[in-house]
């Protein structure tokens, strides 16, 4: 394909070849999903293994392990603790593990890897980070993994908040 000689021309009504312009992208590739309370939150693109669904019964229980986690998971096999981000971020509503599948971002940081279980994925976007502002009205469970949000829509105060997966992996609650 690449030694095509038409690859990435066209060629005008002369023949001669012209270069298409590439769709140019603003800002950087960000992952935007839903946690069960209806708050839309955003990762980097960068800092994601891979994106699953999985069945509720392939995530092992583990007794006496922090209320965050869900569980274990076999990934090709590694094996990763899976959390509820909603639960971890501080919110009250719980994930529904009662469905078909529920989707879980894997992230990493150096060998270590943690799956986020979430209610929604609205899919991958590309994000202006010069616009990033600082976070407000957020509640102290959640400040430290944020690095900033977007306002979506001024009338219904509704923030597009982007998360620290390194924060997030490194944090402290694991151990409670």
């Amino acid at each position: 394909m690449v030694g095509n000689p038409d690859f990435l021309t066209d060629s005008n009504q002369n023949g001669s070849p012209e270069f298409q312009e590439l769709e140019s992208r603003e800002g950087e590739l960000h992952l935007r999903f839903y946690v069960p309370s209806g708050k839309e939150f955003a990762l980097p693109a960068i800092g994601i293994k891979e994106v699953i669904s999985q069945s509720p019964d392939m995530i092992t229980a583990i007794p006496n392990a922090s209320p965050l986690l869900l569980g274990t998971l076999n990934i090709r096999g590694r094996v990763i603790w899976v959390s509820d981000l909603g639960q971890f971020l501080g919110d009250v509503a719980m994930l529904n593990t009662d469905r078909q599948e529920i989707p879980i971002i894997a992230i990493e940081d150096q060998d270590t890897m943690l799956g986020l279980a979430i209610d929604q994925i609205v899919g991958m976007d590309w994000l202006d980070v010069e616009q990033l502002q600082l976070p407000t009205n957020t509640p102290d469970s959640m400040a430290p993994f944020l690095q900033g949000e977007w306002l979506l829509d001024q009338e219904s105060n509704k923030y597009l908040r982007l998360l620290d997966q390194v924060a997030i992996i490194r944090s402290a609650r694991w151990a409670a």
